[in-house]
């Protein structure tokens, strides 16, 4: 039964159970059905979320490239997508490119965000407030996806700055580094890594980390190992403090990665502090 059907029906005042069966399907499979509608539909609003985010950055980036760079963050939430249906979406939705009339080139307006180098790989931390890792993670609800910014003391593992909204922009990663700021000692100048994702490299945010004198770095090659204190700090919330199952609400996903946070910071052992617990290793280098 597809949705055309079902919305003519109820316009029509029809009810479940009549509907049902007149195409002969049972009440559980109409409202798996529409389960895995509201699923897809969730999927589809991320994907379009994601297109427009790297258009932002490549506006002229072609559907199989888009596809291929996007393949991270989808196997990350659990998203698939097929070719065809990515390039229908791209279609529904005015995002496919417009080929360009062939023309002689002679400027080019478009200014590239700035990128920093790999500082942490040359480092040894001796003790907190030392380097930050900052990472930004996904977490389904079935009223869409809600975007957790995180940024992590790369000594103490202590989550020193967390934030969760709707928005994929800049604002919950900034958000974050405000709390992680306001709590950081004045002479205390930690090196700050990140990926190279639009968020850490847009202006404001390093404008406000140069505002603080805080180093900066950045993955530069392989990106899932020179971020990954960063990203198992997200593997551990999403595993042992299940942020990675489907939530009923917003609100629901917002009171549960709070405590989740919460939880990391001041109840969990770490084999890398010697099953000390991150808040205590942090309060040291008070």
């Amino acid at each position: 039964m597809n949705l055309v059907v079902e919305r003519g029906a109820r316009e029509a005042g029809i009810s479940v159970i009549a509907l049902c069966r007149r195409v002969q399907m049972s009440r559980q499979n109409y409202y798996a059905a529409r389960r895995l509608r509201q699923h897809r539909e969730v999927d589809e609003a991320l994907i379009l979320e994601l297109v427009k985010r790297e258009r932002r950055l490549q506006p002229r980036l072609g559907g199989r490239k888009l596809l291929r760079v996007l393949q991270p963050d989808l196997r990350e939430t659990g998203v698939e997508v097929g070719r065809d249906r990515f390039f229908e979406l791209l279609a529904e939705n005015d995002l496919l490119v417009v080929p360009k009339p062939a023309r002689a080139r002679t400027t080019n307006s478009r200014h590239s965000l700035p990128v920093f180098h790999n500082l942490l790989a040359q480092r040894v931390l001796k003790a907190p407030h030392e380097a930050v890792v900052s990472d930004l993670t996904y977490i389904r609800t079935e009223e869409g996806f809600l975007y957790a910014a995180l940024i992590t003391d790369a000594y103490s593992r202590k989550i020193v700055g967390a934030h969760i909204g709707d928005s994929l922009e800049a604002e919950g990663c900034l958000r974050a580094l405000d709390q992680a700021l306001s709590d950081l000692p004045t002479d205390k100048h930690p090196l700050h890594h990140s990926d190279r994702g639009c968020q850490y490299c847009c202006h404001e945010y390093v404008q406000r980390l140069q505002a603080r004198d805080l180093p900066i770095s950045m993955t530069e090659i392989m990106h899932c190992y020179e971020n990954a204190l960063a990203e198992r700090v997200n593997g551990i919330l999403k595993q042992e403090y299940e942020m990675d199952r489907t939530f009923r609400t917003k609100a629901q996903a917002v009171e549960a990665f709070k405590q989740a946070v919460w939880l990391y910071n001041h109840r969990r052992p770490h084999l890398s502090l010697n099953y000390r617990i991150p808040a205590d290793v942090h309060a040291e280098a008070a």
